[in-house]
């Protein structure tokens, strides 16, 4: 018989959605009012944004919005040159607990890592207010550019918001975007906010599993 699920906490973002972290067995899971938004069963493509991003100038400064598990921070502290910072942005203190608490062994505490500075907040305000200041900018935010669980993440995602993007990077700079889903749509507004696009197509987990998709904004 399968073990139930055991819910560990329970937790209201900004924009009143709730959070709630359960576990079966070794598997933890967010979910976003009942969406699964993440486990750590499937967390390859959140790794992979790092080896995309190029941000490989000594010295480099990196800023990730969504901290989720601490997979994608784990990863870009993995593959920072020498000197270089991260900044994670992250609006629920409740996952920040969850990182220093059960989640932290997942991805080898990265918030105590040295290079690593936590903003609790926005990642869009704090875009807005550090022009040119990032060689990679990787938004973990959501299921991606629909934003279906965080209707307020929409505002990242629109061409106003990828202006703000681009002018938030150093050239040259990348804006590296998770999402769960294709969107036409959003590669059109990535080149209409000035930056040239790619897409990569993951794997959720090695040798199988959901096919996630990657986003690449490069300016300069």
């Amino acid at each position: 018989m399968t073990p139930p699920w055991l819910l560990l906490d329970t937790a209201w973002t900004p924009q009143d959605t709730e959070l709630s972290l359960w576990q079966r067995e070794a598997e933890l899971v967010i979910r976003a009012d009942g969406f699964d938004l993440m486990s750590n069963r499937m967390h390859g493509s959140e790794e992979e944004m790092a080896t995309l991003s190029r941000a490989t100038r000594p010295g480099a400064r990196v800023i990730v919005g969504g901290l989720g598990m601490g997979y994608t921070l784990r990863a870009v502290l993995d593959h920072l040159p020498p000197g270089g910072r991260v900044t994670v942005v992250e609006l629920s203190e409740a996952v920040v607990a969850w990182n220093r608490g059960p989640l932290g062994p997942l991805a080898g505490h990265p918030l105590d890592d040295p290079r690593t500075d936590l903003v609790m907040g926005d990642v869009s305000d704090v875009l807005e207010a550090t022009p040119d200041t990032w060689d990679a900018i990787l938004l973990d935010v959501d299921n991606g550019p629909q934003a279906f669980t965080q209707p307020a993440n929409a505002r990242l995602y629109g061409v106003p918001g990828l202006n703000r993007a681009r002018m938030a990077l150093r050239q040259p700079g990348t804006l590296v975007v998770w999402s769960a889903f294709e969107d036409s749509g959003f590669q059109r507004r990535l080149a209409k906010a000035g930056m040239q696009v790619r897409v990569a197509r993951v794997e959720g987990k090695p040798g199988g599993g959901a096919q996630h998709v990657i986003f690449l904004g490069l300016w300069g």
